[in-house]
């Protein structure tokens, strides 16, 4: 199936590693263009590396920039746009979880940060992406939520609150970018991502035994999804949520 990304120009937030990272190679892999971002250049430079040599045919910008400040947002997107013309795909990826515990204990600091990163973020850079290029020549946004977003969880229902309103978002941005632009949403089950180790890096075998399918994610599960929205293959999908989670949310109960 042909996606149709040939010479598209996708950018990633996150992108230096996990999802983020295998994203962008799997944008890269259907001929994108790509720009990498996130907050450390000297990390983004090493993706841009590896990319270049696999996938010589194909741009690649690395950009840093935190993900919720407007002007360096700002600045990422004008160097994309600059760089290759406009802006055919936004992934918004990036994401933190600083607080791990009941939501009745967490700081208005780690609260803060949280929605900055997770939440404020989705809005800044799909405003960018718009305002900036997608307008004028359409495009596809593909936000990555967590399928803790529809569900409820010890330890991190705060972080699952943030991407609960992800998934909102997401439908709100494609009523009010139709039919211009596409906004679907990804909600990955637990990967093995450096953000989730606390989750799975001690008990990865005893998780995997109640998956319906038998293993925890990995990132490149993740990336084909967002490849599948951004392509071809999805033009009448709009302000939908993909749950890629190996099954955990229909598991039956241990209890």
């Amino acid at each position: 199936m042909r996606t149709g990304l040939q010479g598209k120009t996708a950018l990633v937030t996150g992108a230096s590693r996990g999802i983020g990272k295998a994203t962008a190679v799997a944008l890269a892999a259907e001929g994108a263009n790509v720009v990498l971002s996130s907050r450390k250049q000297d990390a983004l430079d090493e993706v841009a590396k590896e990319i270049r040599a696999e996938y010589p045919g194909v741009g690649v910008l690395a950009k840093a920039a935190h993900v919720g400040d407007p002007e360096q947002a700002e600045a990422c997107v004008d160097a994309a746009v600059a760089e290759f013309g406009g802006l055919d795909v936004l992934v918004n990826n990036a994401g933190t979880s600083p607080h791990f515990g009941p939501m009745t204990e967490i700081e208005p600091a780690a609260a803060e940060k949280t929605v900055q990163v997770n939440q404020f973020a989705v809005v800044l850079w799909t405003q960018l992406a718009w305002k900036k290029s997608m307008r004028e020549r359409g495009g596809a946004v593909i936000n990555i939520a967590s399928v803790g977003g529809l569900v409820t969880e010890h330890g991190i229902g705060y972080y699952n609150a943030t991407k609960a309103a992800v998934i909102h978002l997401s439908r709100q941005f494609a009523m009010e970018l139709a039919p211009r632009v596409r906004v679907n949403c990804i909600a990955p089950g637990l990967v093995k991502t450096a953000l989730a180790r606390a989750l799975w890096e001690e008990n990865e075998e005893q998780i995997s035994k109640y998956m319906p399918l038998g293993r925890l994610g990995e990132p490149e599960d993740i990336a084909k999804a967002a490849v599948f929205l951004a392509g071809d293959a999805s033009s009448w999908m709009t302000g939908q949520t993909m749950v890629v989670d190996g099954g955990s949310i229909i598991r039956p109960s241990i209890a």
